[in-house]
């Protein structure tokens, strides 16, 4: 039996090296998907319907010109007492990001959507709570300047898997989730439509 391809509908470079690491062959290709107006059309919505939203618009996006193709939607939203978090364009917002995540709880929520066919064949939301320690402003200003502009492309200004771990003092939930893709149901639900052996 032919495995079916399978396709990354992201830009993102965390999802890609785990995805690689994890020996899943891929192509990535990056979903034409406004986020921002989607996400402007559910003020109201909770974190995990925003995520779970825009990964399957993404999922979807691309499945329409990959006919047969399983096609991996993925988004993460960040939400700190109840607000909701964009990724800073800027070193000025990612500092007003970081000052107001310090020493509170934030959840990172992933969504991840499997479509085929413009069909969703599979979803998965996982959650993780971060808890950032109140850490001083020399520190912020020295892991900006350090950090910088890497750190745009995360939701919450950092990289847990690297210099980012010294912003918290608990962490609570899968490393992979907290990256951006919860994968290890991923690669299970993989395994179920045959695209990697059982």
């Amino acid at each position: 039996m032919t495995r079916p391809e399978l396709i990354l509908a992201s830009g993102s470079s965390s999802r890609r090296t785990m995805l690689a690491a994890a020996g899943v062959e891929f192509t990535a290709v990056v979903p034409q998907v406004d986020e921002d107006g989607l996400r402007a059309k559910m003020p109201a919505a909770k974190g995990d319907a925003v995520a779970e939203h825009l990964a399957e618009q993404k999922a979807r996006a691309v499945s329409a010109h990959h006919p047969g193709a399983l096609v991996l939607g993925c988004d993460q939203v960040l939400v700190c007492e109840g607000r909701l978090f964009n990724k800073a364009l800027d070193d000025s917002q990612a500092s007003a990001t970081l000052r107001a995540l310090r020493g509170r709880t934030h959840e990172l929520i992933s969504a991840a959507v499997l479509a085929k066919d413009d069909d969703v064949a599979w979803r998965c939301t996982d959650v993780a709570r971060l808890s950032m320690r109140d850490f001083s402003d020399a520190y912020l200003k020295e892991y900006l300047q350090s950090e910088l502009p890497d750190i745009l492309g995360s939701v919450g200004c950092y990289r847990i898997e690297g210099r980012g771990a010294q912003l918290f003092e608990r962490v609570e939930g899968d490393q992979f989730t907290i990256r951006g893709l919860p994968l290890i149901p991923l690669l299970a639900a993989l395994r179920a439509e045959g695209a990697l052996l059982s």
